[in-house]
């Protein structure tokens, strides 16, 4: 099997084209090395995958690629793109940052469902995320729900499913759109809230939570995510799904759970919410379990455990060192 990763260099993306190898696909990963934090992290992601000898690295954006029509040459003969790359983040994607927002996830998205369509591509698995659902207190959050995006960043990924359903509907492109939730593990990025709360943990500092702590997440462990995108090259065209981890916590629940894995007691500073926070989210998972037989297996405790220890093996962190 042939795959085409992009963002190949990203937490989910690395930790995917490490798994794809290992199982024996052959991966072209593309990615343009966006500055939203240290090149040197995602240079480590792919250290492994760019010693393999079935790997190979196309650092170029998305945009240009389409442009000049490298990008199709890149995807014939293969028979799954798997479309990560993204601008990342809700709070960068108001104002004047929101330009970057629509170029990367809503045109990047465009330009990918094209080139696949022109290929002839067997299937395209699109990330997407549990912001398309917005602010809302009816849980379990279903696919079948409406959507009301709280962010800009929402905004675009519910436009990056909705282009997949129009390429579907036209031409016939095979798709599926994963509603990620909350992902966290080894690889995660430094701007993310597990991340940082770790990382200020060791470093002895107090860690900065936004709100009361009382709004929860669906947190899900990146090997359960990494299972759940893989099994979904079997879904049916058109599938939309949501990928969780099973369960809702606080983040004051968060924090305890912390400080087992860290042995450490925890001070913590409750400041202002931000504008495109919600206040809670929960993923029904019946139709991916139906669908694709995803079930997650690593327990929030358990994977907060994994990711302390890498973090613990990494003194030169924020150089993105190991």
């Amino acid at each position: 099997m042939k795959a085409i990763i992009t963002g190949v260099a990203g937490f989910i993306g690395s930790t995917l084209a490490d798994r794809l190898l290992h199982e024996g696909w052959r991966i072209v990963g593309v990615d343009s090395f966006e500055d939203y934090y240290p090149r040197s992290y995602k240079e480590h992601n792919i250290r492994q995958a760019s010693g393999h000898p079935a790997f190979t690295l196309m650092e170029r954006n998305l945009l240009d690629l389409g442009a000049d029509g490298s990008l199709q040459e890149l995807m014939e003969g293969a028979d799954v793109v798997f479309h990560l790359a993204a601008q990342a983040g809700v709070r960068a994607s108001w104002d004047s940052g929101f330009r970057v927002y629509s170029d990367n996830n809503v045109l990047g998205t465009q330009v990918v469902l094209e080139a696949a369509h022109r290929a002839g591509v067997q299937k395209v698995v699109y990330a997407s995320s549990s912001s398309v659902y917005g602010d809302t207190d009816i849980l379990p959050m279903r696919e079948d729900a409406v959507c009301r995006p709280y962010s800009p960043y929402g905004v675009t990924k519910l436009a990056g499913e909705h282009l997949c359903g129009l390429y579907g509907g036209n031409f016939g492109l095979s798709t599926v759109s994963l509603r990620f939730f909350t992902v966290y593990g080894p690889r995660q990025r430094p701007d993310m809230a597990f991340h940082r709360f770790i990382r200020t943990v060791l470093d002895g500092g107090r860690i900065a939570v936004y709100g009361d702590g009382l709004q929860s997440r669906d947190f899900t462990y990146i090997d359960d995510i990494v299972d759940g995108i893989i099994a979904s090259v079997s879904a049916p065209p058109g599938a939309v799904l949501n990928l969780g981890g099973g369960s809702r916590v606080t983040v004051r629940q968060v924090v305890a759970a912390l400080e087992e894995a860290t042995g450490v007691q925890i001070a913590v500073d409750y400041i202002e919410s931000q504008a495109g926070d919600v206040g809670h989210t929960a993923a029904s998972l019946e139709n991916a379990h139906d669908l694709i037989g995803y079930a997650p297996r690593v327990t929030l405790r358990e994977g907060l455990r994994r990711e302390v220890n890498w973090l613990r093996g990494r003194p030169g962190d924020t150089q993105g060192q190991g």
